[in-house]
């Protein structure tokens, strides 16, 4: 059975950094395609960041050269450090893994930019 499981948010401070971390179980990292969304109550949800089987990644316009997204197949995880962190930053990132006709969730873990 698959599962993800977000962690590292929390209130961090405009300018400040964050590294979230997806910890995936009962799949295999590398023959996944990995992306970090994040999703304000109103609003659509919105893909930040993807990393590709190959390991190519891509980013939304708003996040490039702030954020990276990376992976650990060894131990399973992925790695989103954000910097420069912005109020519009504000939201649950969520991790998704997607292969075929699959396409798995976490819960989220919520991120809070502010002073």
């Amino acid at each position: 059975q698959v599962q993800l499981v977000e962690s590292g948010g929390g209130l961090v401070q405009p300018g400040g950094s964050l590294r979230l971390s997806c910890a995936a179980s009962g799949m295999i990292l590398s023959i996944y395609k990995m992306g970090w969304y994040r999703q304000v109550p109103g609003k659509q949800r919105e893909l930040v960041a993807v990393l590709l089987r190959d390991g190519g990644t891509g980013y939304a316009n708003s996040v490039k050269g702030r954020f990276t997204i990376s992976r650990d197949t060894a131990k399973n995880l992925v790695y989103l450090q954000m910097n420069s962190l912005q109020p519009e930053d504000t939201a649950v990132y969520l991790c998704n893994a997607a292969r075929d006709f699959a396409d798995y969730w976490g819960k989220g873990t919520l991120v809070t930019v502010s002073s």
